[in-house]
C-alpha cells in the first residue's frame, strides 16, 4: 500500500470515529414560569415573560441574547428580545425574562376570532424562539401549551 493510500485510509477511519464518539446533543426544554404586566406604549400591551430553561446535556450553554414569538389560533400574538446574557448549566436551568410585546390590533383580532359562540375556558399557545449562543449559532427552542382563564360566575341574578 502506498503512503498516500495509507494515509487516505487511516483519515476516513479517524474521521468515522471521531463522528461516532461525538456525544449526541440534546433539544433544551423550554416552558413558561410566569408573567407579569410591564407598561405599555400607546397601542401596545407589555408582558415580561418567564422561561424556564432546562439544559439536559453534559455541558453548560451560554447565551448572550434570547427571542421569542407566541403564536394563538396559529396567528403571531406576541413577540419580543432580550440581550440578557447568562450560563444554562449543564444538567440544569435557569429562569430569563424576555419583555414582548402584544399590539392592540393583533388582540382584537384574536378575540374577534374566538367569537364563535362556544364557550371559552383556555387559550393553546404555541411559543417558539432561539438563544443566540454564538455570532453564527443559536440553540432553537419550541414549547406548546395553555394557558386556564379563570371561571367567570354565571349564578342567578336577581
Amino acid at each position: 500500500m502506498t503512503t498516500r493510500r495509507a494515509f487516505l485510509v487511516a483519515l476516513a477511519l479517524l474521521s468515522v470515529g471521531g463522528c461516532a464518539g461525538m456525544p449526541s446533543k440534546e433539544p433544551l426544554q423550554v416552558a413558561v414560569a410566569d408573567f407579569e404586566s410591564l407598561p405599555g406604549e400607546g397601542m401596545e400591551i407589555r408582558l415580561l415573560v418567564r422561561l424556564r430553561i432546562q439544559n439536559p446535556n453534559p455541558s453548560p450553554i451560554s447565551y448572550s441574547g434570547t427571542y421569542v414569538e407566541f403564536d394563538v389560533l396559529d396567528r403571531t400574538f406576541a413577540s419580543g428580545v432580550s440581550s440578557e446574557a447568562g450560563t444554562v448549566p449543564a444538567f440544569g436551568e435557569t429562569v430569563i425574562g424576555v419583555p414582548v410585546t402584544v399590539s392592540v390590533l393583533r388582540m382584537v383580532r384574536q378575540v374577534v376570532g374566538m367569537l364563535d359562540g362556544a364557550p371559552v375556558d383556555r387559550i393553546r399557545y404555541s411559543m417558539t424562539g432561539k438563544l443566540q449562543v454564538s455570532a453564527f449559532h443559536a440553540e432553537r427552542f419550541r414549547a406548546d401549551g395553555e394557558f386556564k382563564l379563570p371561571a367567570t360566575e354565571t349564578g342567578p341574578t336577581d
